[in-house]
């Protein structure tokens, strides 16, 4: 875990070094041939294309910061007496333009971006020199893939750095610096929040056309042509096209192939563990539309570090944050996620707090056994659970609501997870509590929960947001913490280095203030 943390260390010292000499904006790609040499043979695409994913390993996204900071400033945990400060400024609701973990998530994120533009300008050319149809038919399917990742990039810089969507004011509100040309970039402005979320729509049409139907099966380490539509419905869902958010995840969920199958945590996979289980416990599952990939030997950051910190004396756990009682409460005797997210331990503080501790992301069993790597575990940021409940939410808030087709997939995803009961009837009076408590349950810190509260805005709870309430040992500063639908911190400050950069254009939001 040293190891782990000195290099996370070492990463975020460079990052600040290059942030402090140039915009994020205006970075190369990493690891680039010299420019006039680059990319030019089917070989150098496979690589290059090898480099963008690797680039996405990085702990400032979704093996770090990008999953764990949107939830850890909400309501799902609490700070505990004691911890190593960690992601504590988050916590705390103390988010700042000049925030080193902000500005890590925008700078990694554009670099994913400049590397895809880089890709897409030089693709033309190697393919034009190709003779084999075959080979032609897989560097389209490549240029698919960077359309793809170039599009989830963009969805999560504007999920983060942006307003909630409205149909009747995105023309207005402030979107993000738009990025398509490698070799002579655009200006560092802010387009217009539609403007932005076109640019992810349109790169998903080109993925959906070029990404191959029969490389959906099981490939989860790429994003292909499911990854593709799992995107397309979570921007729908965003966007609130209710229509498309269910054309989109029932292509996911109904796929006549069915290359995709929620994973039972009732049926035992091996003597000890369910399917679910093995998801988290292995990185295996059918339920995986697309995860970061990871080695033994080339991963990104440990996700449950600040949930066990097991590694201080291997003997106890000293989490930075333990789970919300009112998160804990939400799951019933029958909910056998209850076992697979959480167990109850005696942590190694003076205080000895005893409290359900989060091992969801414990750690890769193989990695474990093989070098004693803890708490390393590959992201999933697209899961078909996930594609159940926007639908469900997409059915309870189209124009002519269907409750019962929300209230069905609900139970479809609770007959994969509940041992007996679980039966859910939604009705135009509560079905933003059922949908708001069961993505709680299903996907709990996996860094949902900030965007869902924004874009729900005043329609869940009258608007009141979320308050803590202090729970045994937790830290006395953010516990009282009590937070409106409407606080300007729901959208990130752009970083402030960016803003100040020469040449910049970029119009700061009310949270930079």
């Amino acid at each position: 875990m040293k190891k782990i943390i000195s290099l996370i260390k070492v990463y975020m010292l460079t990052a600040m070094v290059a942030l402090s000499a140039t915009s994020c904006l205006d970075k190369d790609p990493q690891s680039a041939i010299p420019e006039n040499d680059a990319m030019k043979t089917f070989e150098e695409a496979e690589q290059t294309l090898t480099g963008i994913y690797a680039t996405m390993k990085s702990a400032a996204l979704w093996s770090g910061y990008l999953t764990l900071l949107p939830d850890i400033q909400c309501d799902l945990v609490y700070a505990v007496d004691g911890y190593t400060n960690t992601y504590g400024s988050i916590w705390q609701w103390d988010i700042r333009s000049t925030s080193s973990e902000v500005e890590s998530v925008y700078a990694a994120l554009y670099g994913v971006i400049a590397n895809c533009n880089f890709f897409l300008e030089r693709i033309d050319g190697v393919v034009e020199a190709q003779t084999d149809d075959e080979r032609i038919d897989v560097l389209e399917s490549y240029r698919g893939e960077v359309y793809a990742i170039r599009a989830l990039c963009y969805s999560e810089l504007i999920k983060l750095f942006c307003k909630a969507y409205d149909p009747a004011t995105a023309k207005e509100e402030l979107g993000v610096v738009v990025r398509t040309l490698y070799s002579t970039p655009e200006p560092a402005r802010r387009a217009s929040l539609y403007d932005s979320y076109q640019l992810v729509l349109s790169d998903l049409a080109k993925a959906e056309e070029l990404l191959p139907i029969e490389n959906d099966f099981y490939s989860h380490h790429y994003l292909t042509l499911g990854a593709a539509y799992a995107l397309h419905a979570r921007v729908a869902l965003n966007m609130q096209d209710w229509e498309t958010a269910v054309d989109y995840s029932s292509r996911v969920i109904d796929h006549p192939n069915k290359p995709y199958a929620l994973s039972s945590a009732t049926t035992l996979y091996t003597s000890d563990m369910t399917f679910f289980d093995y998801m988290w416990a292995y990185d295996l599952a059918t339920e995986t539309i697309w995860q970061v990939g990871f080695t033994e030997t080339s991963y990104g950051g440990a996700l449950g570090s600040v949930f066990l910190n097991f590694t201080t004396d291997y003997y106890y756990f000293y989490p930075d944050y333990v789970p919300a009682q009112w998160v804990l409460d939400l799951y019933d005797q029958n909910d056998m996620r209850y076992g697979s997210y959480f167990y109850t331990a005696q942590t190694g503080y003076d205080h000895a707090l005893t409290w359900p501790l989060l091992v969801k992301y414990y750690g890769n069993r193989n990695y474990i056994s093989s070098r004693y790597l803890y708490h390393v575990t590959m992201p999933k940021p697209f899961r078909l659970a996930e594609q159940y409940l926007i639908r469900a939410e997409a059915y309870c808030r189209q124009a002519t609501p269907d409750y019962s087709r929300a209230s069905a997939d609900l139970n479809t995803l609770h007959a994969a997870r509940y041992l007996a009961g679980g039966q859910v009837n939604m009705t135009k009076d509560n079905w933003i509590e059922h949908i708001a408590d069961e993505r709680v349950r299903e996907l709990y810190m996996e860094g949902f929960r900030l965007n869902d509260l924004k874009r729900w805005g005043k329609l869940y709870r009258n608007g009141e947001g979320f308050t803590r309430v202090p729970q045994q040992q937790s830290l006395s500063e953010g516990s009282s913490l009590s937070v409106k639908a409407d606080n300007p911190l729901f959208v990130w400050p752009i970083p402030q280095h960016e803003i100040e950069s020469p040449g910049s254009e970029i119009v700061p939001n009310e949270s930079n203030n």
